[in-house]
């Protein structure tokens, strides 16, 4: 881990990588007005990236992992084999999950998206610098939301032996009175499982509940 102070001799020295110029501008602008840092290359080229990174061996490297014809994750990869104590941020204009998983995968140790704001690319330059890892915010709702969206997924597991029964029957296409008739119960009860399974599935309707039934495959 690197030691750093707010002294000109101790400044976090960055490498830009983006494929836009304009962005490279903004961005060393941004960090060069502040007394922390100190961008000491920039480049639109993945494969330009290696070599700098080689030459100058910067602190951060912030990485656009949307080039050609060399992505920042392939520049990532061989920055680390070149550079390893370069902490690597990717920086992107997706905001899935998926890919900030694959950039820490390959060796980065921080992701953010173009949206988001000066104070948290800062915020990530001086988390990774410190031997932290960071995830922007648009990531983490993002993913907080999916993991709530699988927790509110049904699950059959919920349902009792006659309840799976019945949604059984009601795939094969059988009515409430016929279903009745298969298992020797009355309408009324069956009309009561049903609901029962509705409210244990939290779904609205025997609609949804049929679409619940082909997709989960059951039997």
């Amino acid at each position: 881990m690197f030691a750093y102070g707010n002294s000109p001799a101790n400044k976090i020295t960055i490498l830009i990588v983006d494929d836009h110029k304009l962005i490279r501008d903004t961005w060393s602008f941004i960090l060069n007005s502040d007394p922390r840092f100190q961008v000491i290359a920039e480049t639109d080229s993945g494969q330009r990236s290696i070599e700098l990174a080689m030459l100058h061996n910067p602190q951060i490297v912030l990485m656009d992992i949307n080039m050609s014809p060399m992505n920042g994750f392939d520049a990532t990869k061989e920055i680390r084999k070149v550079a390893p104590e370069s902490r690597i941020i990717g920086v992107s204009m997706h905001s899935q999950p998926a890919y900030a998983k694959k950039m820490l995968q390959i060796g980065a140790v921080g992701y953010i998206t173009k949206n988001s704001s000066r104070e948290e690319m800062i915020s990530a330059i001086s988390e990774v610098s410190k031997g932290n890892k960071y995830i922007c915010n648009e990531v983490k709702t993002i993913l907080s939301e999916q993991i709530l969206e699988d927790t509110e997924k049904p699950d059959i597991n919920l349902l009792s032996q006659r309840e799976v029964e019945i949604i059984g029957l009601i795939k094969q296409g059988q009515s409430s009175k016929e279903i009745a008739q298969e298992l020797e119960i009355t309408l009324k009860t069956v009309e009561v499982h049903r609901h029962n399974i509705l409210k244990k599935l939290n779904l609205k309707n025997t609609a949804a509940l049929v679409n619940f039934i082909n997709n989960a495959g059951i039997v």
